[in-house]
């Protein structure tokens, strides 16, 4: 007769558990943080140095500077 265990998921049973991953895993994984980084550090690069016109109006019809002078 047969186990109910032996059909159990463990952490054991997974290639990855406990560092007994590829080092090609290892490095995709690595190159992938990485990646997110650097995309969400030009994000926040180009939403930091992006200023706002805060002009409402036009030359014919000028409305509120509300720019600090």
């Amino acid at each position: 007769m047969k186990s109910n265990m032996d059909d159990e998921l463990s952490l054991d049973k997974i290639d990855d558990y406990n560092n007994k991953e590829s080092k090609q895993k290892r490095n995709t994984v690595r190159l992938v943080v990485v990646f997110c980084l650097i995309v969400g550090a030009f994000f926040a690069y180009l939403k930091y140095n992006n200023v706002p016109d805060d002009y409402v109006g036009t030359k014919e019809a000028p409305g509120i500077d509300v720019s600090k002078k």
